[in-house]
């Protein structure tokens, strides 16, 4: 049977309004809403989409972090037969290098024919996590995957290229894949069965004590932007209009 691990993270809300810590260097994440990374969410129903297909077993792998039980569970509901949460992570994000070290050993034990992560998250600042575990773990590596069958011993992947371009890959499994989209959009599941995967699955814990915090470079402040000007919006007719335009881009000697 084909073995599945995805790996899946929370990451802040950013619809939310963003505050800076007291500390200058880094979000106040005490109120911020966690929800599931993008691409992450995508390579959790690629998985699906791969074990409806082919029989695969999948196994979810998740940071510890307010509310990743509620995440597993609505993976399972989803489809997910194994869940496993990485413990004892404090309120500080820790590097991507010493989670890919830790989920490097953990994926390791599993052994499985395919490891799937979103190809970013909008919250990584020491680079992409999927790549590192690729290296770490001396497997193949292709990314912003929006695709992925298995047949035998290799993937077929489709890859995007700027420009609207897919090139269609063959990929000698094992392997890593960043995902960038799944082939379907990510599945909706009812609150109600969600709550029946929290009374019938277990989520194993796996310690993750000891992650690394410090990057090897400094943040010295962060700062919101500060507004400047606000949009002037032009009133009237579409003749009126065209007038105003016309006039600003004269006084801007632009026409």
């Amino acid at each position: 049977m084909t073995e599945i691990v995805v790996i899946a993270r929370l990451v802040p809300d950013l619809v939310e309004e963003l505050e800076i810590a007291p500390s200058g260097t880094a979000l106040d994440l005490s109120w911020l809403r966690l929800i599931i990374n993008e691409f992450d969410n995508h390579a959790i129903e690629q998985a699906v989409i791969l074990k409806e297909k082919t029989g695969a077993n999948v196994t979810i792998i998740s940071p510890e972090a307010e509310g990743v039980e509620d995440m597993l569970f609505t993976t399972a509901a989803k489809g997910a037969d194994r869940l496993i949460k990485l413990t004892g992570i404090d309120e500080e994000k820790p590097t991507n290098e010493s989670l890919a070290q830790t989920l490097a050993g953990i994926i390791k034990e599993i052994n499985p024919d395919l490891i799937l992560n979103g190809v970013q998250a909008h919250d990584d600042i020491a680079g992409d996590l999927a790549p590192q575990i690729a290296d770490l773990l001396n497997l193949p590596y292709v990314g912003y995957i929006s695709g992925v069958s298995i047949e035998g011993g290799q993937a077929k992947a489709f890859k995007e290229y700027p420009g609207g371009i897919l090139a269609e890959m063959e990929i000698t499994l094992p392997a890593v894949l960043g995902i960038q989209a799944s082939e379907e959009p990510p599945r909706y599941v009812a609150i109600s069965k969600v709550r029946q995967m929290m009374s019938t699955t277990t989520i194993e814990e796996i310690a993750g004590d000891g992650l690394a915090t410090e990057n090897n470079f400094v943040i010295d402040r962060m700062y919101l932007p500060e507004a400047a000007e606000k949009a002037e919006m032009l009133e009237g007719n579409e003749e009126e209009v065209a007038q105003k335009l016309t006039a600003i881009l004269q006084d801007l000697g632009l026409l």
